[in-house]
């Protein structure tokens, strides 16, 4: 499977944004974006004098999003093309399937302290879908099916310590519900737009894929 390589941290510089992608350090004074909210290299803390154009706009917070789901170039292409083919809001439809992802999924509830982790617990069979083990993480989560950690599963005492920190933090979404004692969450319903991230200009995206 194709993965995302490189500095995690440096990431988040290069894309001027927090994308959460090393867990707890991401909330603590460790935080490099948080020590240097600029570009990495020698030249990233010096103002820059020119107006980025709207086509460097629009390619930034594509690579922003795609970078903080940790997905690859092809395959969010691809949910681009499913969400304009389904009607509605395209920028709308395109979040809910990225929010809708088994990892994605596993990390919004808690279980895991990255989507990078949760990637790594579903593609080692540490996760089970309706009962059954499942290592696709792009596969979509319907409403209502459940999704656990393994109680054999080494992640799974962590699991539950994990979830208690997502609570507290108010990062377990309205639209799941989780039983923390059994490690087992479900999606309740699709988010609507207010609820996903308002940080993301999907619009953005969409204009850049149409051009």
């Amino acid at each position: 499977m194709a993965r995302l390589k490189g500095a995690v941290c440096r990431t988040c510089r290069v894309e001027g944004a927090k994308l959460f992608l090393k867990g707890d350090r991401c909330y603590s004074t460790k935080c490099s974006f948080s020590k240097r909210e600029y570009g990495p290299g020698m030249h990233g803390a010096k103002k820059k004098r020119q107006r980025p154009s709207n086509y460097r706009v629009q390619l930034r917070e594509k690579q922003k999003v795609r970078k903080s789901y940790g997905i690859m170039e092809k395959q969010f292409r691809k949910y681009y093309d499913k969400a304009s083919a389904m009607g509605g809001v395209t920028g709308t439809n395109m979040l809910q399937l990225l929010e809708s992802r088994l990892d994605n999924l596993v990390y919004k509830l808690g279980f895991a302290q990255s989507r990078a982790q949760a990637r790594q617990m579903v593609n080692h069979g540490h996760i089970l879908v309706a009962g059954k083990k499942l290592s696709i993480a792009s596969c979509h989560i319907k409403i209502g099916v459940e999704v656990a950690v393994s109680e054999k599963s080494p992640y799974f005492k962590a699991a539950k310590e994990l979830i208690v920190v997502a609570g507290s933090r108010g990062a377990i979404p309205e639209w799941t519900t989780v039983d923390g004692e059994k490690v087992i969450g479900s999606l309740t319903a699709l988010p609507t737009r207010v609820q996903m991230p308002q940080d993301i200009q999907e619009n953005l995206i969409v204009e850049y894929y149409s051009r």
